[in-house]
Order: structure tokens, then sequence, then C-alpha cells
């Protein structure tokens, strides 16, 4: 029986290389591939795939993330696994990811051939995780943060601009300011979005 896979990764490198490994499988056929997660739903009804690997996007204000993608798929196409891919887990992604409704985990950056091994697994029912993911959630990084940094970063999470963090928070527009200024050096980020999203990835928002 041939597994029929479906590839969701936004960027076009990666993608284009997993397709290829798949491909040359006797086994196994990638029937589509999405660079827009928001696409990967109506594209896995159309093509009632076995395997999903997906992307694991963080939520933010501009993206939806792929947990809700997950639980669409679930919804949709109960049969078809899912496998999530990130370069980094932590116990908050990994549980939302779980939630979802995925089945297996793996690093981006794993060998190759436990890809494989995973899709098989997953098309055959099992579950599966790879080493990596297993370890973040027994060993998570530790949060660099005050009490003071997560609230102004939880605010900006939720898209709020700079006035409204300092109202809700009582804080001066100035404080605020600092704030996001310390984060942005923590997390070695350019913006507020990169940010939230590597404090995301950490597990530490």
């Amino acid at each position: 029986m041939v597994i029929r896979v479906v590839v969701v990764e936004e960027m076009g490198l990666l993608r284009g290389a997993l397709c290829a490994v798949l491909s040359k499988e006797e086994d196994m056929e990638v029937v589509a591939e999405v660079a827009d997660v928001r696409e990967a739903p109506a594209v896995v009804r159309r093509n009632q795939p076995d395997v999903v690997v997906l992307d694991l996007v963080p939520e933010s204000p501009e993206s939806p993330g792929t947990v809700r993608t997950i639980e669409e798929i679930g919804g949709h196409e109960p049969h078809a696994a899912v496998l999530a891919m990130s370069y980094r887990w932590s116990p908050a992604v990994l549980e939302a990811a779980v939630s979802a409704g995925a089945r297996g985990f793996i690093g981006k950056d794993g060998p190759l051939e436990e890809f494989v091994r995973m899709i098989r697994s997953l098309a055959a029912g099992e579950r599966v995780i790879d080493p990596t993911a297993a370890s973040a959630v027994l060993s998570p990084s530790r949060s660099p943060f005050t009490s003071r940094e997560l609230d102004v970063l939880r605010a900006a999470a939720e898209g709020l601009p700079l006035k409204e963090i300092a109202r809700r928070l009582f804080l001066a527009h100035g404080t605020v300011r600092n704030h996001l200024s310390v984060i942005l050096r923590k997390t070695g980020s350019r913006n507020r979005m990169e940010a939230i999203r590597r404090a995301q990835r950490e597990g530490w928002l």
C-alpha cells in the first residue's frame, strides 16, 4: 500500500528537500505540497492523505499558527495523521499540538531516515516523538524574563499598542518601551513579533 503524504512547510528549499526524499521511497507518494499553513486544511480535504507533515508555526496576532490547523485537519479528515515539525520544542508548544490532535513530533534538524521511519509508523497507526522533542519536555529551558516583562510580553502578544499596554498595566509609556527593549535583547529579536514567537517556542509565554 502506498502512503499518501501532504507536506506543509513555508520554506521552499526545505519543502522541496522533504518532498524529494519522500518521492524516492517506493511505498510513499507526495500528493501535495503547501507553503501557506492556512491552505493546509483545504488541501488535505481534497487529497485525503495518510500523513500530513506540518511545520509548527507559533500562534501570533498575524498568524493563526498550526494548532488550529491541526484541529481543522482532525475535524475533517480524522484518518490523516499529523507529523509536527519544529526547530525548537517546549512543553507548552508540544502540549498544545498534542491537544490539537498531532500524533507525531520531529525536529527539523533530525536525520532524514528517522523522518521517513516516523511517516511509516504514523501511517501504521502509531504515535511517534523524536528525542529532541522528548528532552524539551523533560528539561525545559528557563525563562529569562521578570514577572513584569512577562506581563508586557503577554499584552504585546495580544496585539495591543504601547499606549494600551501601558494603560492596562498601569505603567508609563516609556517604561513599557524600556521593558520591550530588554525583551528584544534577551531574546535576540529584531522586533516584537520575533520576540513573541521565540518566547512561545521556548515555552516562556
